[in-house]
């Protein structure tokens, strides 16, 4: 009752919300261990972008839409970057940034880990957003590199905080072993690209429920694989779509053989799984499983290998349930070089298996 009459006067106002201010003060010195319950990342509210130069001059900006982390309470971080969700805002340059630089049928993700120190975020309740120097860790390609940078640390509420880079960071493709995939970007796009990149972020996170207790971490169980996010249409491709993509997966180099022979090597698996889902989203195509050789060795040979080697691709791509009228295997031996035979690397280009729809 005197909380009710006093609701109903200015002073009874002014004297009520002075005790609301009292609470989230109290409650931000509770909380004043930074990392106390745990956080983790709203994918929603955060953002990683990289900006890339082709021409000298044009700058492109891309980013990644599926994103993972989580801040643990000795201020342990780790963010994971789903690489199929890269976006570049255009359909077939997503597919040559994910099969031809990325490689994510091999790579699925990048994850990015940093020790926050509690120490240096003691006072954030009350300055509420500072800068601090850190370490980080970037696992991407198969490579694991160390780096320093300076974040900006921000406490967007009690139980809401944004780590963000205080600078854009540069990254260079040579950092992680993707010179080779920069040039078949390069030779697809047919343009001249830059060989670095600068790189900003911000990660928001929220603070984890202190009275949920998560499950501890089951050590006997494998690791899942990323699932898949590509930012494509859903269902069936246009003929478009599917032409682009066959063009593009032509060109990454990643399908294996045992020298001289047409075994399929098992590293060939995981590009010829990703064909197979895109061949049966191209219902009612004939696809063209090609296969070339360089010009060492006579023709007869080299047309037997190609041959073989097509029908070696068909094959596996039989085994994942398509229709066999919908797959043609042909050997063309050395007939259609795409580079000089006269180079090691021209050689290794011509030895190839590509794909293609063909004409009704």
């Amino acid at each position: 009752m005197y909380f009710e009459r006093l609701k109903k006067t200015g002073l009874g106002a002014i004297l009520i919300a002075c005790f609301a201010v009292i609470g989230l003060v109290s409650t931000a010195q509770a909380q004043s261990d930074a990392f106390v319950s745990g956080w983790t990342l709203q994918p929603e509210m955060s953002a990683l972008n990289f900006q890339s130069v082709k021409k000298q001059t044009v700058v492109e900006t891309s980013s990644f839409a599926t994103l993972e982390g989580t801040i643990d309470e000795s201020g342990s971080t780790q963010v994971k970057v789903l690489l199929d969700s890269v976006d570049t805002k255009v359909d077939l340059r997503n597919v040559r940034m994910r099969f031809l630089f990325f490689e994510t049928f091999k790579f699925p993700e990048a994850v990015i880990s940093v020790q926050l120190d509690p120490a240096a975020l003691a006072d954030l309740p009350q300055v509420r957003r500072k800068q601090i120097p850190v370490r980080y860790t970037v696992d991407l390609h198969g490579v694991t590199k160390t780096f320093d940078a300076q974040v900006s640390v921000t406490l967007l509420g009690n139980d809401l905080v944004s780590v963000a880079s205080g600078t854009p960071i540069s990254v260079s493709v040579a950092d992680f072993s993707l010179q080779e995939g920069l040039g078949k970007l390069q030779d697809a796009a047919n343009v001249e690209i830059l060989p670095s990149a600068t790189v900003s972020f911000d990660f928001v996170f929220a603070r984890n429920d202190a009275t949920a207790q998560p499950a501890a971490p089951d050590a006997t169980k494998a690791a899942e694989p990323a699932k898949s996010v590509a930012l494509e249409a859903e269902g069936d491709f246009d003929l478009a779509a599917c032409k682009g993509r066959f063009e593009i997966l032509s060109r990454t180099g990643s399908i294996y053989f045992a020298s001289g022979s047409s075994r399929l090597e098992d590293k060939s698996g995981p590009l010829l799984n990703a064909l197979s889902d895109i061949i049966a989203r191209c219902p009612g195509l004939v696809i063209e499983v090609g296969g070339h050789t360089d010009s060492v060795g006579s023709d007869a040979l080299n047309l037997r290998l190609s041959r073989s080697r097509a029908k070696s691709v068909t094959d596996y791509l039989l085994t994942k349930g398509l229709n066999a009228d919908t797959i043609l295997s042909k050997g063309y031996g050395e007939t259609t070089p795409i580079a000089t035979n006269d180079t090691k690397e021209g050689r290794w280009k011509n030895r190839r298996i590509g794909f293609k729809v063909l004409d009704n």
